[in-house]
């Protein structure tokens, strides 16, 4: 059986334990790049979008969470290995501490950074882990936009085989966010990357 199709069998039968059960799977795969659109979908179908959302959520933000903590413990030094071998990575690392708040938000709603890496990448940064959560809202439309097309497909075996969801107003509307945001980030990063980088040379 495919594992989300049989993960889906299990909250069935978990009854009123479906969410903590669905929550715990979420951490488990954010911590093992799982992509968090899948198990959004998933809960769509299986839950409906009232309670799929806040459900989500709470599974993202702990997930995510947890992700941090090991980047900045256990998993620190390979990390900002991986981090230190683009200056330009190092750079953005930099402006991450400085302007750690709106950087995550921007991070969050943007399509083009995938969930589960950006969760590593900033637990390696200087954030403070209180911007990190707060930052954690952008990750709402999402959420939402993910559980509601999960719904709308109703069948978890069709999304376990990749079956596309249908792309009404709201996913272009949500995309077209996810691309400004992406914009502002490229656009700030680059500016705050090239005063870091330029600073050595002006002593």
């Amino acid at each position: 059986m495919n594992p989300l199709a049989e993960l889906a069998a299990r909250l069935e039968q978990a009854g009123p334990w479906a969410p903590a059960l669905f929550i715990a799977a979420y951490i488990i795969g954010s911590l093992a790049f799982i992509p968090g659109a899948v198990l959004t979908l998933m809960a769509g179908a299986v839950f409906g979008l009232s309670r799929a959302v806040p459900i989500c959520f709470t599974g993202a933000v702990l997930g995510s969470s947890a992700a941090f903590a090991v980047a900045r413990t256990l998993a620190r030094d390979r990390v900002e290995r991986w981090l230190a071998r683009d200056p330009r990575a190092a750079a953005i690392g930099a402006a991450v501490a400085g302007r750690g708040l709106l950087i995550v938000l921007l991070l969050r709603l943007s399509p083009v950074f995938p969930y589960t890496l950006v969760n590593y990448a900033l637990g390696a940064s200087g954030i403070r882990y209180r911007d990190f959560l707060i930052g954690s809202i952008g990750m709402l439309p999402g959420t939402v936009l993910y559980a509601y097309y999960g719904k709308v497909v109703g069948d978890v075996a069709a999304l376990a085989t990749g079956t596309a969801p249908p792309r009404g107003p709201a996913y272009y509307v949500v995309l077209g966010v996810g691309l400004a945001a992406t914009l502002l980030l490229t656009v700030l990063v680059t500016r705050i990357a090239k005063r870091a980088l330029a600073r050595p040379h002006d002593r």
